[in-house]
C-alpha cells in the first residue's frame, strides 16, 4: 500500500522471432493506472537469421554474442521513441531447460542501461529456475492485474505466441487466484513450416490452413506425449517438439498448415482440463489471435467463448511488453513476480536483476 505509480517501459522479443514489442504502462506494481504509447521494431532478415542460428545455445557458445548484440541493438532502437523508466527487458530466449541447464535469455541489461541511460530490470527467469521453478510463464501476475482493471470475473488468458500458455484467473490475490502453464506448441511449428517451404514468414489470415485437411493421426500422437498429462505448472522451450515437423513433412502445404494449426488448438483444449473450474471466457493474446483458422479451431474444441483481448479493451499486440513493464516495477518494489501455482517455484519470489546507467 502507498506505493507510487511510475511510467515504466517493457520490451518483449518472443519465440516467433519477428521483432521487438515495446510499450509503456503506468503502474505501482499492483494496479494498472494507465496505458502509454507503444512501438514495434521488426528484426531484419539478417538479424532474424543470426538469432535463429543461436537457438538452443548457451552463454559462451558460437553465435550467442552476435545474437545478443542484435537483440540489444533492436531494443535500444525501439526504446529511443518511447518514454518510461524503469525498463523491463526480457531479452531473447535461446534455451530453456528447467531442471537441467537452466534458462538462457540473451541480451545484457547492463549494456542496455548504458545505451539508453535508464534503469533496466532484466534476467527475470533465472532466479525462479535456480529455486526449482519452471521460470515460465511470467505474465500471469500481470494478467491478474488486467482482469481486475477490466472488471472481469473468472477468466483465462491464452497467449498464442511461438508456444501457447494459459493463465487461469480466479478470485482473490495473485498467490490464490492464479494457475498458469504452457499448453504446447502454437505458432512456432507453423511459422517454421512456412519459412522452410518458402511460403512466407507465417500463414497470413490462416488462409493456407483453412484450405487444407487435418491429419488427425498427427494430433493423436502429439497429445499422447507425456507433457500433456503432467499437472501444471509446467513450461516448454520453443523447440521441445522437434519431431512435429517430420510428422507433416509428407503432407501438402495446405494439409501441413491445417494440421499444425489444429495441433495448437488441440493443445489448448487439452490444457483446459487442468483448470480448477471452467473460465467464463478465454481472452486470447499474441499473434495467434489474428489467425481466424486457429481461433475457429480453438472455439470448436473448447466450447468456451474465445475472443481477442481487444474485446475487453486490452492490446493483444503489446500485452507481453506491458507485462514486463509491470514486472519491472514489482522487482524494484521487492514484490513477487512468480508463484508456486504459476511456475512451480517453492515460494513466491521477486527475482530479476537491476542495472542502472552510469551518471
Amino acid at each position: 500500500m502507498g506505493r507510487k505509480s511510475v511510467e515504466a517501459a517493457g520490451c518483449m522479443s518472443g519465440t516467433s522471432l519477428d521483432g521487438v514489442d515495446a510499450a509503456v504502462l503506468v503502474t505501482d506494481g499492483t494496479r494498472i493506472e494507465g496505458f502509454g504509447p507503444s512501438a514495434y521494431r521488426a528484426y531484419s532478415g539478417a538479424e532474424r537469421a543470426m538469432i535463429r542460428a543461436a537457438l538452443g545455445r548457451w552463454p559462451g557458445e558460437d553465435g550467442v554474442t552476435e545474437a545478443a548484440a542484435a537483440v540489444e541493438g533492436a531494443h535500444a532502437g525501439v526504446l529511443a521513441d518511447l518514454p518510461g523508466d524503469p525498463v523491463g527487458f526480457h531479452g531473447q530466449t535461446l534455451a530453456h531447460e528447467p531442471g537441467g541447464r537452466g534458462t538462457h535469455q540473451c541480451g545484457s541489461g547492463a549494456r542496455l542501461a548504458a545505451a539508453t541511460g535508464r534503469t533496466v530490470v532484466w534476467d527475470f527467469r533465472s532466479g525462479d529456475v535456480e529455486a526449482g521453478g519452471e521460470g515460465a510463464p511470467l505474465a500471469p501476475v500481470f494478467h491478474h492485474a488486467c482482469a481486475r482493471w477490466a472488471g472481469l470475473g473468472t477468466c483465462a488468458f491464452l497467449n498464442l505466441g511461438g508456444v501457447g500458455n494459459l493463465t487461469f484467473v480466479g478470485p482473490g490475490p495473485p498467490e490464490e487466484a492464479l494457475l498458469a502453464f504452457d499448453t504446447g506448441p502454437a505458432n512456432a511449428p507453423l511459422d517454421d513450416l512456412m519459412a522452410a517451404r518458402g511460403l512466407g514468414a507465417f500463414d497470413e489470415g490462416g488462409r493456407l490452413a483453412a484450405s487444407g485437411a487435418v491429419a488427425e493421426r498427427v494430433i493423436e500422437r502429439l497429445l499422447a506425449r507425456g507433457y500433456f498429462a503432467r499437472m501444471p505448472p509446467k513450461s516448454l522451450d520453443r523447440d521441445d517438439f522437434p519431431g512435429l515437423a517430420g510428422e507433416v513433412a509428407a503432407l501438402s502445404d495446405a494439409d501441413a498448415a491445417a494440421t499444425l494449426t489444429a495441433a495448437a488448438a488441440a493443445c489448448v483444449a487439452k490444457g483446459l482440463g487442468h483448470l480448477p473450474s471452467p473460465p467464463d471466457r478465454i481472452l486470447v493474446t499474441g499473434g495467434g489471435r489474428l489467425n481466424p483458422a486457429m481461433m475457429a479451431m480453438i472455439a470448436d474444441l473448447c466450447a468456451i467463448p474465445a475472443v481477442p483481448v481487444e474485446e475487453v479493451g486490452l492490446d493483444g499486440d503489446m500485452l507481453e511488453a506491458q507485462a514486463f513493464a509491470f514486472l519491472s516495477v514489482r522487482v524494484l518494489n521487492g514484490m513477487p513476480i512468480s508463484f508456486p501455482r504459476t511456475t512451480g517455484v517453492p515460494a513466491a519470489m521477486a527475482g530479476g536483476r537491476v542495472s542502472r546507467p552510469s551518471r
